[in-house]
């Protein structure tokens, strides 16, 4: 017996270690099963990334590739290039051209080369240093292939400014055909990166030799991913396309290869990541993109290990039951035995110990935790309006008394719970329980809100499920509603002040009113209704500028300040969009570190002809100093600044300067003005508060500081002013010091100007205006007119559709979002079935939503504000037409 008790024991313990070893097999196959599955899934999540990413850095380059083909026809580029010899106020014109064209389509740089790759001018002729002309490019692979081949790209570092960029050229041709030189367009890439920085990951992009060029990680740019041959490596020295040739190798070891361009490697300074590319063409480029597979393998290990606890559980529970039906079996046969042995003493050897008890194990949602993270509290029936899964936010937002909610408990039992507490408002109970109930039954989905009696307001939102049941979420929106409150106030307050001043306003603050009193949309409703007309008379303007003769100039003076005046009515009204925009907080901000001087210079300069015309004098103190700020944020506190010191300076001087302050920098801008008196310094950053000591039309609107103090609470800049009566003011904002390893190249500001008068390439190009507003129909035809255009119509939306027909569709349409009972977009498939095809379109609007230049993104229009300059809308209605022919 011994013998046999000891042989059974042996037999338990081998059935345990197989199971054991059965399921660590099991669970190490499941575990890498999971990880392959959740590195996949990270690889598809990548592609999408890469595939945007990839998509932006082509869209970029599409933007302008059509620019160089463009200019190759100018008459006066071939003209140039056709001549013998060309002189240098020949090659000054055509500079002065090119630095024109790039102030609109804000590439980097324009070069016309001649045919021996000589650069004869250049937009940046007029940059000391750094200006390509007189540089010959004829080893450039761009130049060479554009002489060849008619076009061509190339991406490599700038022989003379030695910043990197992607150059586009085309071969221009005399009328006989043969390649007389060769215009290039740069395309400065390196912004990407910064947005690259911002995602999820590490994105690079490698050219067809292996080498990076662009990346997300700044110490990986030119770096390789292989060992270059000898003959990369002598192409890359002779045309000196990275500046060095690249030397150092990006470390990496692959660890596997999950299938198609999907790779697991490990790198020294990233750790263990998926490798996902995405090659681009045309330009035989390759985007990379790596993630860490720590947060996949950990989720899929955890995953696994619950998938391991679990066998475990059921592999002891199988032999506790095992062991039990055994154990019953000696039992049944030892008391068989007994009973052939003793029959007298069966009865008393029997118990009433022969049952076994088992637990009921049911399988329920309960208070699930995939519903925990969310803020709002959720409650899951099933179709029988049965109670199935909640979580514990849902609890907690009802008070509901511990053990209440449970698996299966009819949803009309929780109704009528809160009905007697008065939470489903007023009426008869029974009523407003089967009312909901059969809002259940019905599957439609609902959204509504509810008060309570202590004041909060609880968002209800309902939606069905897809196999029955239904799902509602119950969220506290008393916050937002108490704030929604104040904004309307505010925007009470704000609305009565613009009706003060002008009564045009007063039918779009109704309707802002009636939509949501929303200052935010009250106020750009309001902006685009007075820039129709303002716009309409600044295009009859520029006509009128352009009928002038040119020895009128008392008449041009008097243009002149029609032009300032509108310009200042325009300024008022975008003011108030920036005061909207930054209290709802609709303004994006984008900080870096950059240089303070080059800015402090350029406001100097800007501000320094306004100060010596009123015989003051305006002096900058250089700095050396980097801030981290947003550039154009920070541009605007100082314009303010220097905009109030000349306006209330009658006499003296006025000082731009900055200030070491610990770990910031503060910027000044001292004045002999007036002085504000103690009482009146808070008082001067509110809404159109103004000091007395400017007049007639160098008085403010009131608006500047009251943007100043909102642009410096956005930024997180504190703003200082000390000032004593009499004596004048000083103005300050404190910024935080920067980074001079990371700064990053001022922008060079561009100064819209007017058209030139040449020949038009819109020459003969059929237009369609459609606009509700009568006068800026008028005014756009003058000016489209003036331009060499046909324009078949111009006037509203009912008067296209009657006029549109079957063979008279425009070349170009010039298409308003608002246009009375309907809008452009919805417009515009109507007057495509009547013409039997879509014509180019550019959505030439006041609005300032941002959606409409997604739309129009999306669907391959021209996108264009009223507020530009004529000369965008010009440039761009010549490259839609000419691309489209």
């Amino acid at each position: 017996m011994p013998f046999l008790h000891t042989s059974r024991r042996r037999s338990s313990l081998m059935l345990l270690c197989l199971a054991a070893v059965v399921i660590a097999l099991l669970s190490l196959a499941v575990m890498r099963h999971l990880e392959r599955r959740s590195l996949l899934a990270d690889a598809a999540q990548a592609r999408e990334q890469l595939r945007l990413h990839g998509d932006a850095l082509q869209a970029l380059i599409e933007r302008h590739r059509v620019l160089p083909a463009v200019l190759a026809l100018d008459p006066e580029i071939r003209a140039v290039l056709a001549q013998t010899a060309i002189s240098p106020a020949d090659a000054e014109r055509i500079s002065r051209k090119l630095e024109r064209v790039n102030g609109a389509v804000a590439t980097s740089t324009l070069t016309v080369l001649d045919r021996n790759g000589l650069a004869l001018a250049a937009s940046n002729w007029q940059v000391a240093g750094s200006s390509n002309v007189g540089n010959s490019y004829n080893f450039r692979p761009y130049f060479q292939r554009a002489m060849r081949e008619g076009s061509a790209t190339f991406y490599a570092e700038g022989v003379t400014t030695s910043v990197p960029g992607y150059f586009l050229s085309q071969a221009v041709r005399d009328d006989a055909g043969h390649a007389i030189g060769v215009v290039v367009v740069k395309v400065v890439l390196r912004p990407l990166e910064t947005t690259w920085a911002e995602a999820p990951g590490s994105v690079f992009a490698s050219d067809d030799s292996g080498v990076i060029f662009l990346s997300s990680q700044t110490a990986w740019r030119y770096r390789m991913l292989h060992a270059l041959d000898d003959v990369t490596r002598r192409r890359l020295a002779n045309t000196r396309q990275y500046g060095q040739v690249p030397r150092q190798v990006l470390e990496y070891r692959l660890i596997e290869n999950l299938g198609g361009d999907v790779r697991r490697v490990r790198m020294p300074d990233v750790g263990d990541v998926i490798w996902v590319s995405r090659p681009l063409s045309p330009e035989g480029w390759t985007l990379n993109l790596l993630r860490p597979t720590r947060d996949s393998i950990v989720a899929a290990r955890t995953m696994a290990g619950a998938i391991t606890a679990g066998l475990l559980v059921l592999a002891l529970l199988g032999f506790v039951v095992w062991q039990r039906r055994r154990l019953a079996q000696l039992r049944e046969r030892s008391r068989r035995e007994l009973e052939r042995l003793v029959t007298h003493h069966a009865q008393e050897l029997r118990t009433a110990q022969d049952g076994l008890v088992q637990a009921a194990h049911t399988a329920d949602y309960g208070e699930s935790s995939s519903l925990q993270h969310l803020p709002q509290g959720v409650c899951v029936v099933d179709a029988q309006l049965n109670l199935v899964a909640w979580n514990r936010r849902y609890i907690e937002l009802f008070r509901f008394p511990p053990g209440f909610i449970q698996v299966g408990r009819p949803i009309a039992d929780v109704f009528r719970y809160n009905a007697k507490r008065g939470l489903l408002g007023p009426g008869p109970i029974e009523e407003a329980i089967e009312r909901r109930l059969n809002h259940l039954r019905s599957g439609k989905p609902h959204m509504h809100e509810r008060e309570r009696g202590d004041g909060s307001v609880i968002e209800i939102r309902g939606n069905p499920l897809p196999d029955g049941g239904f799902v509602t979420s119950y969220a506290d929106i008393t916050a937002y509603k108490n704030a929604a409150r104040d904004l309307r106030s505010l925007a009470d307050t704000l609305s009565n002040r613009i009706d003060e001043r002008t009564r045009d306003l007063a039918e779009a603050k109704r309707e802002a009113e009636d939509a949501n009193r929303s200052k935010t949309r009250f106020v750009a409703a309001a902006v685009h209704d007075l820039l129709q007309p303002l716009n309409a008379a600044r295009m009859f303007l520029s006509v009128l500028r352009g009928r002038l003769p040119d020895a009128d100039s008392g008449t041009r003076d008097i243009a002149d300040n029609i032009d300032s005046a509108l310009a200042a009515q325009d300024g008022i009204l975008n003011s108030l969009l920036d005061i909207s925009r930054l209290e709802s907080g609709a303004l994006e901000t984008r900080i870096r570190d950059f240089a303070l001087d080059p800015l402090l210079e350029a406001l100097a300069r800007e501000f320094g002809i306004l100060a010596a015309s009123r015989g003051l004098t305006l002096e900058r103190i250089a700095t050396s100093a980097v801030v981290h700020s947003d550039e154009a944020l920070l541009r605007r506190i100082l314009q303010n600044f220097l905009s109030n010191a000349v306006c209330y300076t009658r006499r003296g001087r006025i000082v731009l300067g900055c200030r070491r302050d610990g770990a910031h920098i503060r910027i000044e801008v001292h004045d002999t003005g007036p002085g504000i008196p103690r009482a009146r310094q808070k008082e001067i950053f509110e809404e159109f508060r103004r000091l007395d000591g400017g007049s007639g039309q160098e008085r403010g609107t009131g608006l500047g500081l009251a943007i100043v103090e909102r642009i410096a609470r956005l930024l997180d800049h504190r703003i200082g002013l000390r000032s004593r009566p009499e004596h004048g003011s000083v103005f300050s904002v404190r910024v935080p010091c920067g980074n001079p390893l990371t700064q990053q190249p001022m922008g060079k500001p561009i100064t819209p100007v007017e058209e030139p008068q040449v020949d038009s390439l819109l020459a003969g190009c059929r237009v369609w205006c459609i606009d509700d507003d009568t006068r800026v129909s008028q005014a756009t035809q003058l000016l489209l007119e003036r331009w060499a255009c046909q324009v078949a119509f111009a006037g509203g939306a009912e008067q296209a559709l009657a006029a549109a027909t079957d063979g008279n569709a425009p070349d170009l349409l010039l298409l308003d979002v608002r246009l009375g009972a309907t809008t452009g977009p919805e417009l515009l498939p109507l007057l495509a079935e009547r013409w039997q095809r879509e014509p180019v379109v550019i959505l030439f609007t006041a609005e300032q939503d941002e959606a409409l230049r997604v739309l129009a993104g999306e669907r391959g229009w021209g996108f264009l504000s009223k507020q530009a300059r004529t000369s965008a809308l010009r440039s761009l209605m010549t490259h839609l037409y000419q691309r489209s022919r």
